[in-house]
């Protein structure tokens, strides 16, 4: 009973968080949903053996379960911007604001799951490249690679894009 209740109050201390970082790394909220459902499921079946810091395990079955599921069906992406989990300041230009982060989101997007991930867990998570490695189940190296092409993927996008509107 006391694991049940450890478990319990870890989620409802995490949870927020878990769907949050499922939501940028599915950009869909059923996706995300479904992918900390099964997160919390496999991590309730372990809980005894995953340790004192469950949340790598947890950000690891999450994005395990998105890669999974664009594997087993064909990928149809269809970035949404979500107003209640990316809001801005008060007093900010709200069409603007609204306009940079839809651009962001869409050039994010276009990452592969495991170049985003690492670019969500190190910039939005804010993790060092040890606990991303763990996460992401490789060495700090292949972390430093997914994220240096990820950034450059993003500035051939953005200096492709700045060209076309020229």
């Amino acid at each position: 009973m006391a694991d049940e209740l450890d478990f319990d109050t870890w989620v409802s201390l995490r949870g927020a968080g878990l769907l949050r970082f499922a939501y940028l790394i599915t950009r869909d909220h059923g996706r995300a949903e479904e992918a900390v459902q099964d997160a919390l499921v496999a991590a309730y079946s372990r809980w005894s053996r995953i340790g004192a810091e469950p949340d790598a395990y947890v950000r690891r079955c999450i994005i395990n379960a998105d890669i999974s599921r664009w594997r087993r069906f064909f990928r149809r992406e269809t970035p949404v911007g979500d107003p209640d989990l990316l809001s801005s300041g008060p007093g900010a230009d709200h069409a603007v604001t609204h306009a940079e982060k839809d651009a962001v989101w869409t050039l994010c997007a276009s990452l592969p799951t495991r170049q985003r991930a690492a670019v969500v867990l190190r910039y939005y998570e804010g993790l060092p490249d040890a606990e991303i490695a763990e996460i992401l189940g490789c060495s700090a190296g292949t972390v430093r690679s997914q994220i240096h092409r990820a950034l450059a993927s993003l500035r051939t996008t953005l200096s492709t894009t700045e060209e076309v509107t020229r």
